[in-house]
């Protein structure tokens, strides 16, 4: 299965594509050939339960997840399987939230935290890991589709020097990002529940669109 694990619909206050126009692009690169089953959408300093994705993305044929981005005084982390009992442990709108504090209320409750584009100049997680700190941390974001010159070489350094596994996301902000890198699962993924099970047992790639056909 095939996913991009990271993308902003217009609830993030930075982007300006709808889930509805992801799902139709989605449906135009399908028509191209490429493959493409869904996407997990991972808004900036947030989690709405009260959202359902459900309907559109049966009548789509689109698997369409929700996860959040969130900031830490140790770089962006992607957070995959929120809870509400979690969630009443994050101060969402927290831009210096403790990372080691998120990552383990994660790993305690059956979630994932995850460090979003690592190489990322300033506000990468390259900034903050060092041989002694982050040891539970096993998966960074290896592609990242709006990354800058020579950040993706900081992330390959990275994932060779600490020998983490990766996965792949747009950062879409526009509807034509989506699907530019993405991850290509072993197993069936329905549930955020089902995603963070994946993840755990790290059968998975990074992959880039083009990779897809």
């Amino acid at each position: 299965m095939i996913l991009d694990l990271h993308t902003h619909s217009t609830l993030s206050d930075d982007s300006r594509a709808s889930v509805e126009q992801y799902i139709k692009w989605i449906t135009v690169l399908r028509r191209k050939g490429y493959n493409i089953d869904g996407f997990v959408l991972t808004e900036h300093r947030q989690f709405n339960f009260d959202i359902d994705y459900t309907e559109i993305s049966k009548n789509n044929n689109v698997t369409i997840l929700k996860g959040a981005e969130l900031d830490t005084n140790s770089g962006h982390f992607l957070v995959y399987g929120i809870t509400k009992k979690i969630a009443k442990h994050i101060k969402f709108n927290d831009v210096n939230m403790n990372a080691n504090q998120l990552i383990d209320l994660c790993l305690n409750n059956g979630a994932i935290a995850i460090p979003a584009h690592p190489g990322r100049f300033g506000i990468g997680f390259t900034e903050y890991v060092n041989e002694d700190n982050f040891k539970s941390i096993n998966i960074v974001e290896h592609l990242n589709g709006s990354y800058r010159p020579g950040e993706q070489d900081r992330t390959e350094k990275l994932i060779s020097d600490k020998g983490y596994l990766g996965i792949g996301g747009s950062d879409a902000h526009m509807v034509s990002a989506i699907g530019t890198c993405l991850t290509k699962f072993d197993d069936v993924i329905n549930t955020e529940e089902e995603l963070v099970q994946a993840l755990i047992r790290k059968k998975f790639k990074p992959i880039k669109l083009e990779d897809t056909k």
